[in-house]
């Protein structure tokens, strides 16, 4: 029955292919970080990989039905993260079904997240993915894996991942800040090599999710 329950989950993932959303989680972060940072995917992606994505990205709670909705929801923030019991089942589902969570931390945000991803997956644990995974290979090869975006304490971007039977379905960057490379350039004045790097990533992530 369980079996069944989770094929049909996915097959309502991938009747919506080509939506995103943006989760909009408690505990005083701010979620709403980036805001023209999915936008500017987005059309970076249909404009380049042959995505027809929807250009305005959504707004999901982690413990709606609606996640369900979705192959990719995204997380930044610069605080706290805090998932209730009802949100912790739901998002372990939906990534069991097929969804995909790509959390970025905006600097702040890794003291708080990692404990949550722990209670969503108590029994996976968040390996760091190696620079020859298909993510950093196509579209774009990124062969040293994660590209550094911006500065903060001077450390190397790590890429985490979860797995489920060799399937990534959960992406977490780490000192990489690839949301602010998303933004409008004004936002943050990124030199145009820096921002087409950010974005390169982010395609690498979208190809994968819609291609694998």
């Amino acid at each position: 029955m369980k079996k069944i329950y989770f094929v049909l989950l996915l097959l309502s993932i991938s009747s919506f292919s080509q939506e995103i959303a943006l989760v909009k989680y408690s505990g005083g972060g701010d979620w709403y970080a980036n805001p023209t940072s999915l936008p500017n995917l987005i059309k970076y992606c249909n404009s380049n990989i042959n995505t027809t994505i929807n250009i305005k990205p959504a707004t999901v709670e982690p413990g709606s039905p609606d996640l369900f909705s979705y192959p990719f929801i995204h997380m930044t923030g610069h605080g706290n993260v805090a998932f209730s019991d009802a949100e912790i089942s739901n998002l372990n589902k939906y990534m069991a079904a097929g969804g995909f969570l790509h959390i970025d931390d905006n600097y702040g945000m890794d003291q708080y997240i990692r404990k949550e991803i722990k209670k969503i997956f108590p029994n996976n644990p968040l390996i760091e993915i190696p620079a020859n995974h298909l993510i950093f290979q196509k579209p774009y090869l990124f062969s040293s894996g994660l590209p550094k975006i911006h500065e903060h304490e001077g450390k190397r971007p790590q890429a985490y991942g979860i797995f489920i039977e060799n399937r990534l379905v959960l992406l977490y960057t780490f000192e990489c800040d690839l949301g602010d490379g998303w933004e409008d350039a004004e936002v943050h004045n990124d030199p145009v090599a820096v921002r087409e790097k950010a974005l390169k990533m982010g395609a690498n992530i979208i190809s994968y999710i819609f291609n694998n």
